[in-house]
């Protein structure tokens, strides 16, 4: 899966439970409860296996159950949703 450059920034990653999967389609931003956060190797060690992630057909439905958001010392980097339904995955 690519990544956003600014991955390689990342030190800190917030991992989400998406409360309404609905809500996603229409907006930039996950909504949910942070239910795990992960800093240095581990967050590192985390986007290597995203990285790794093999790409997945397109689909019309796109229900996330679970995202990240990567963070740096003073920002948000980026966010991604996972469905894992459908083995897709928006950033």
């Amino acid at each position: 899966m690519l990544l956003p450059p600014s991955h390689g920034r990342t030190e800190l990653i917030e991992v989400v439970r998406i409360t309404d999967p609905a809500r996603h389609l229409n907006s930039e931003n996950l909504a949910g409860d942070t239910a795990a956060i992960w800093e240095g190797d581990q967050a590192k060690q985390a986007l290597s296996l995203i990285v790794d992630l093999p790409g997945s057909e397109l689909y019309r439905c796109f229900l996330p159950g679970w995202g990240i958001r990567a963070h740096n010392t003073t920002d948000q980097l980026f966010e991604i949703a996972f469905c894992f339904r459908r083995h897709g995955a928006r950033i």
